[in-house]
C-alpha cells in the first residue's frame, strides 16, 4: 500500500495513511468531490437542519407533528459524509448480494374484489396507465388489499389516491410489507427515518441546485447536459441496484395550487409499441444501467468521476404479471452490451423516443387534493414504468413530500412471457371497420 508524506504549516510530519485514505479524508472535510450533492455540500455538516427548518411549509410541518415526529432540531436529517461511500467499488457492494423477496401481487385476487369493494369510485386516467383509487385510507389497508393493490399498480404502473392522512411511518410500514426498503446513503430523510426520503426541490435549490425556467428541462433533450435535477429527465429510481426498486409511493403534503404535476409512462405498451422482428433482436439483450451519484476510482483517483454500473436485462418480465416490458430510460441507461458505441446509441435514443413521443402510453397526474389540509399519494412500480416532474410552477408555491421505495426481485426476461396487448386480448394493427 502507498504512503504519503504531508508537510504541515508549524511542523513537518510523515504519514503513514495509505493515499485512498487521506483522499476520502479529502473529501469529507472539503466542500468539493464527486460524491455531493445538493443540500450536502457543506463540509462536515450532518443531521437535522435548522436552516431546513425555517423553509419548511406548515402543512408539512402540521403532519410531522401530528405523527409523532421530532423536528425541533432540524428538517431534514443530512447524512454523515464519513458514511457515505467515496470509491466506486464501496457504491458497488452496497445490497450486492440477493436478500429474500416476496412478491405481494402473487397473493392477490385477480378481481380485487375486497380493494375496490371497500372504495367509492376507481377511476382510469387513460385507458393505458394510471388508476385512481377514491374513497380509501392507505393507513387501513388489510394485508389482503395491501395485496391487491400491488397487482393493481404492476398491471396498471401507477395507482392514485388523493385526501389521504398518512404518517410518514404508516408510510414506511406499507414500504416494508412490498420489499426491502431502500436506505439512501446521500439524501436527505425525514429525522429518525433513514428509510423515508425527503423529496424537497426548494430545499436542495437553496442548498444551490441551480434549476430555472430555462434550463430545468435540458436534460430532457440529451443527458450530457446534466443529471435532471429536480427529476426533470425521464427516468426509473435505482436501477443500477442488484436488486433494483419494485413500487416506490411518494405521499406529497404540500402541493401548489396550480403545477407541480407528475407524468409516467408505461413500459408494457412501450414494448408492444415495437416492430415482431425488433423485438426478437432485443429479447434477451442486456443494457448498462448506472447510479445517479458519482464516486471515485480508487485505482485511478484523478480520472473523473465513476457511476456505479450494473447490468440488467433491456427487456423486463414481470414476475406478477408476467407481461415483458421495455426497461431502459433516458437519465440511466447507458449501453447495449454486445453492441458498439454507435449501434448502441442509436437503438438506444430510438427507445428513448419511443417512449417519450407516444403520449397514448403516457399519464399526466395533478397532485391537489380536494379536501384541505389532506395529503395526496402515488404508488408506481419501477419494473414497468418510468416517470418525470413538471417544474411548471418554478418554485413559486412549495412542494413537499416523503417517498418510499420498496427494492424487489433480481430483473430476468423470460422468453416465454407474453406483451400486455397479447395477454389482455388487444389488437396491435387493428384498422377501422
Amino acid at each position: 500500500m502507498s504512503t504519503i508524506t504531508l508537510t504541515g504549516s508549524a511542523t513537518s510530519a510523515k504519514h503513514d495513511t495509505p493515499i485512498e485514505e487521506q483522499i476520502r479524508n479529502l473529501i469529507i472535510e472539503t466542500k468539493s468531490g464527486v460524491k455531493d450533492t445538493p443540500g450536502l455540500s457543506e463540509a462536515n455538516v450532518y443531521g437535522p437542519d435548522p436552516e431546513g427548518l425555517k423553509l419548511l411549509p406548515e402543512s408539512a410541518r402540521k403532519r410531522f407533528a401530528e405523527s409523532g415526529i421530532d423536528i425541533s432540531k432540524g428538517y431534514p436529517e443530512r447524512p454523515n459524509k464519513s458514511d457515505v461511500p467515496v470509491y466506486v467499488d464501496e457504491a458497488y457492494q452496497v445490497r450486492n448480494q440477493d436478500y429474500p423477496y416476496v412478491e405481494r401481487a402473487k397473493n392477490a385476487d385477480p378481481e380485487k374484489k375486497a380493494l375496490f369493494s371497500a372504495a367509492t369510485e376507481v377511476k382510469h386516467l387513460t385507458r393505458s396507465i394510471g388508476t385512481e383509487i377514491v374513497g380509501l385510507q392507505l393507513e387501513d389497508l388489510t394485508d389482503q388489499q395491501k395485496d391487491e393493490l400491488a397487482l393493481l399498480v404492476a398491471e396498471r404502473c401507477v395507482v392514485f389516491f388523493r385526501d389521504q392522512k398518512l404518517t410518514p411511518q404508516k408510510q414506511l410500514e406499507l414500504g416494508r410489507y412490498w420489499g426491502q426498503v431502500e436506505e439512501h446513503p446521500q439524501t436527505p430523510h425525514v429525522p429518525g427515518y433513514p428509510g423515508i426520503t425527503s423529496i424537497w426541490v426548494d430545499y436542495r435549490r437553496k442548498k444551490g441546485l441551480n434549476l430555472t425556467f430555462e434550463n430545468n428541462n435540458w436534460v430532457g433533450f440529451n443527458r450530457s447536459f446534466g443529471s435532471g435535477g429536480g427529476n426533470q429527465v425521464w427516468h426509473t429510481d435505482l436501477v443500477h441496484e442488484h436488486q433494483p426498486a419494485g413500487i416506490t409511493h411518494l405521499h406529497n403534503d404540500t402541493i401548489p395550487e396550480v403545477g407541480g404535476d407528475t407524468c409516467w409512462l408505461n413500459g408494457y405498451a412501450a414494448y408492444d409499441k415495437l416492430s415482431p422482428e425488433l423485438r426478437k433482436f432485443l429479447d434477451g439483450k442486456q443494457a448498462i444501467y448506472h447510479s445517479a451519484h458519482a464516486y471515485i476510482d480508487r485505482n485511478d483517483p484523478f480520472s473523473g468521476p465513476k457511476n456505479v454500473e450494473r447490468a440488467h436485462p433491456l427487456i423486463r418480465t414481470h414476475p406478477a404479471t408476467g407481461w415483458k416490458s421495455l426497461f431502459v430510460n433516458r437519465g440511466m441507461t447507458r449501453r447495449i452490451v454486445g453492441l458498439n458505441p454507435v449501434e448502441s446509441d442509436l437503438i438506444l435514443n430510438f427507445l428513448f423516443d419511443l417512449c417519450e413521443k407516444n403520449y397514448d402510453i403516457q399519464c399526466r397526474f395533478n397532485w391537489k387534493p380536494s379536501k384541505p389540509g389532506y395529503g395526496t399519494s402515488a404508488i408506481w412500480d419501477n419494473r414497468v414504468s418510468q416517470h418525470k416532474v413538471v417544474w411548471d410552477h418554478e418554485g413559486t408555491e412549495p412542494r413537499h413530500g416523503t417517498r418510499v421505495t420498496s427494492l424487489a426481485e433480481v430483473p430476468y426476461f423470460d422468453k416465454n412471457s407474453k406483451t400486455q396487448r397479447e395477454a389482455l386480448g388487444l389488437p396491435i394493427n387493428n384498422t377501422f371497420n
